[in-house]
């Protein structure tokens, strides 16, 4: 995981971060993903920010499909985005993912995309995860899944 003062690597701005350890993940902005004006429609922003939580959970040495075989899953029950500039078709995007908030029963994630093509912040925000079993009942995560993870 990397570690940010004030601008990340691919020169797209500060973070909010601030000394806290993220991962990043880069993305391009596909045709589908977006509308008659080419620009990325607000649902994409949930899906880069599942790509940056299952790249960051990899990095940590743990995939969401081993965490589902254990017979775990972390449900969102709770998401935001706020929109600060547009992305547009083709735009190469970097994916920040940052664990605010870690115990046994929840998780909460902080997002941040940004446009390294126009080199702006294009949306921020978070999901609120709780471990549930198969049956959608809360649980407890066991050590070897949490200590990975946090």
């Amino acid at each position: 995981m990397k570690s940010q003062n004030s601008e990340n690597p691919s020169n797209t701005g500060p973070s909010s971060f601030k000394n806290k350890p993220f991962i990043e993940t880069k993305e391009r902005v596909r045709y589908s993903e977006t509308d008659k004006m080419q620009v990325a429609h607000n649902k994409n922003y949930f899906e880069w920010f599942e790509i940056g939580r299952t790249e960051f959970c990899r990095r940590k040495g743990i995939s969401y499909k081993n965490i589902e075989k254990k017979g775990y899953y972390l449900m969102v029950v709770e998401s935001f985005c706020r929109y600060k500039k547009p992305l547009r078709y083709d735009e190469e995007i970097l994916i920040r993912v940052y664990l605010r908030e870690a115990s046994r029963k929840k998780f909460i994630f902080d997002y941040e995309v940004f446009s390294i093509t126009k080199k702006h912040l294009a949306a921020k925000g978070y999901t609120v995860h709780v471990a549930t079993d198969k049956n959608a009942k809360a649980t407890t995560l066991p050590d070897d899944i949490f200590d990975k993870m946090k």
